[in-house]
């Protein structure tokens, strides 16, 4: 199978299919991470994305990590100035303060979920949006700690203390739902699942 700059590279040579192939490659996990924080505006902010990737691709090089992180750095980009567009004080949106309960309102009812998933995904919608990002890169798309932090545009030892910190204000927020840490971390992991199967019977 080609990897994903290996189909990058043919994609600049002009075959569209291996575009075409990237991008499917990528696209469920990339319309789950934006439809848990913009559920009405996540087709938008994919198309967005993928826009901002072909305008990028003769610029992006491994040099700077997986293309993975680069497309969810987009994805954050894209979010953040998504939440400036929504506001009146568009330049005060703060992903290390703000978080989705916050930008958003009322929880978004996205799909029917175990009682200790919709517990997670209400904890996690509280917590800062950075925080947020950090925990479901490193836990749903299972990106490095470098990866995560290209795509925070942070220093690795900044990603780690947000993922400690998140772990933190997760397990605070889970306490009396899910009292242990670890049980908290894998119903985590299998919400995306939960989101993702959801997405593919749209």
């Amino acid at each position: 199978m080609a990897t994903d700059f290996e189909l990058l590279a043919a994609w600049r040579s002009g075959d569209l299919e291996s575009g075409n192939a990237l991008v499917r490659r990528h696209f469920l996990g990339l319309y789950v991470f934006l439809r848990t924080k913009a559920p009405d505006a996540a087709d938008d902010l994919v198309q967005r994305v993928f826009e901002g990737c072909v305008a990028a691709r003769d610029r992006i090089d491994d040099d700077r990590g997986s293309f993975k992180s680069y497309l969810f750095g987009i994805a954050r980009r894209q979010l953040v100035y998504w939440f400036r567009e929504q506001r009146r004080d568009r330049a005060h949106v703060d992903p290390m303060q703000d978080s989705i309960a916050q930008l958003t309102g009322s929880p978004s009812r996205l799909v029917a979920l175990r009682q200790e998933q919709h517990a997670v995904f209400e904890a996690l919608r509280d917590l800062p949006l950075d925080l947020q990002i950090a925990l479901e890169l490193y836990y749903w798309e299972e990106l490095t700690v470098p990866e995560v932090a290209a795509v925070l545009e942070v220093p690795e030892g900044t990603v780690k203390s947000r993922l400690h910190r998140a772990r933190q204000l997760l397990r605070e927020r889970l306490e009396t739902e899910i009292p242990n840490e670890d049980d908290a971390l894998s119903t985590l992991q299998s919400l995306r699942a939960s989101l993702a199967a959801a997405d593919r019977s749209r």
